[in-house]
């Protein structure tokens, strides 16, 4: 079975230190017979607001043994800390999919767009259809207005699904890239949602710290599971930096407690997570 992962900027250098680059090779858990897809997401940003929020989260060089994974910023933008989370899908597993987006696809980073979408196919059809979820793992923002983000999936079927990455009111995206993973509805020892602070609040009650337990809703494990869980949307006000990390706490057979967090005076408006759990 697969497993889950996540590392920090922090584990290389502090915070106080930014760097535009920062990598560490990461050993899985026990070699896989062939090189497996580890699909990863952002599950922590800190950047200046004084550059536009570039970040990009990348897993490269993989191997049977394991993989380099990236946290990086460019131009001007000074990324203090970053951190993500990963998946390991046995190159075997084909019950799982996974694939990205970017916005470039569908338009140039100069003419940015405040919705983008585009159908996205599976490699093989699913018997029904499927769970999919969706996350962050790079974005490109203007500093001088809001930062929104927000990335969904619609219309699956059997043959695929509608990917969107948008934004609203005043924000520029200029672009954003994707993750996604999906996997059979029926499948045991598996389970998938979305959080979101707006769950805990609303978002006209900006607060630092926000947190919920949930259940597996009926999900059954025999063991206590691995967690993935990455960014799929935020909304944070310019006028001081963007901090956001999320992440899981109490995790039993039965379920956990999730908590999206930021600090220091930023403020934070809402966000939300994917989160998908395994045996």
């Amino acid at each position: 079975m697969s497993s889950t992962g996540s590392w920090k900027t922090q584990e290389v250098h502090s915070w106080d230190n930014p760097q535009k680059t920062t990598t560490k090779e990461v050993t899985f858990g026990r070699p896989f017979v062939a090189p497996p897809r580890p699909p990863l997401g952002f599950n922590a940003l800190d950047l200046s607001r004084h550059a536009n929020i570039r970040a990009c989260a990348n897993a490269e060089n993989i191997t049977k043994e394991g993989f380099t994974a990236s946290l990086n910023t460019w131009a001007d933008s000074i990324l203090y800390s970053a951190g993500a989370s990963w998946f390991e899908l046995a190159p075997g597993y084909l019950e799982f999919q996974n694939g990205e987006f970017s916005t470039k696809d569908d338009h140039p980073w100069n003419k940015p767009q405040l919705k983008t979408s585009r159908r996205i196919y599976f490699a093989r059809p699913f018997v029904t259809p499927p769970k999919v979820i969706v996350f962050l793992k790079q974005l490109d923002m203007d500093k001088n207005k809001g930062w929104r983000i927000s990335t969904k999936v619609s219309d699956i079927d059997v043959n695929g699904f509608n990917i969107h990455i948008d934004t609203w009111a005043d924000t520029i995206l200029y672009s954003a890239v994707a993750g996604w993973i999906a996997y059979p509805s029926d499948r045991p020892h598996v389970f998938s949602c979305t959080a979101s602070t707006g769950d805990v609040r609303h978002w006209t009650k900006p607060q630092l710290l926000n947190s919920k337990s949930i259940g597996f809703c009926g999900v059954q494990f025999w063991r206590t599971p691995s967690v993935f869980m990455a960014i799929n949307y935020l909304d944070f006000s310019n006028q001081a930096n963007l901090r956001i990390k999320v992440r899981a706490e109490n995790v039993t057979p039965t379920g956990l407690t999730w908590h999206m967090e930021s600090w220091g005076d930023s403020i934070f408006i809402c966000g939300g997570v994917s989160i998908l759990v395994v045996a």
